[in-house]
């Protein structure tokens, strides 16, 4: 009775007790472990794992609009948050301007950003865009004659 006791609290513990080793070994004397399938135990934490949120990607679109129909084409893409380099460079001129008035129109209802590059060549931009520009401060600066702002 008192080897029954000790072989239950071995196995609580689990600890094999020398009965069951000599049940391991086949008629060679090789060991032959038992198969048993392990199981994680459940759980109710959740993980603390968070995912990152994947990278935007950032699309630049250049346009050369030859007609003033295609400015709507331009805004499209204004709402759908890509920027967009507006060449009007082979425009008529008093096209250029209409254009650049509807897209303006557009980029303020959009509260996005335009940037003129050149005579005509300009950046659109989304609100979620920033548009610097350390070009124009640079050439403000050199014209001034006021020595303490330099």
């Amino acid at each position: 009775m008192g080897n029954k006791f000790v072989n239950k609290i071995w196995n609580l513990l689990g600890v094999e007790s020398e009965d069951d080793y000599d049940e391991d070994f086949d008629g060679d004397n090789a060991y032959v472990p038992e198969e048993k399938e392990y199981t994680a135990p459940a759980t109710n934490k959740k993980s603390k794992v968070v995912g990152m949120p994947g990278v935007p990607q950032v699309k630049v679109i250049i346009s050369q609009p030859n007609t003033f129909e295609q400015s709507e084409e331009i805004c499209e893409h204004l709402k759908e948050k890509k920027s967009i380099i507006l060449n009007l460079e082979y425009v008529n001129k008093d096209v250029a301007r209409r254009i650049i008035d509807f897209i303006s129109g557009a980029v303020y209802a959009l509260d996005g950003n335009i940037q003129k590059i050149s005579n005509s060549i300009f950046l659109v931009a989304p609100f979620n865009y920033e548009i610097t520009n350390d070009v124009v401060k640079e050439d403000i600066k050199n014209k001034l004659s006021v020595s303490w702002i330099k």
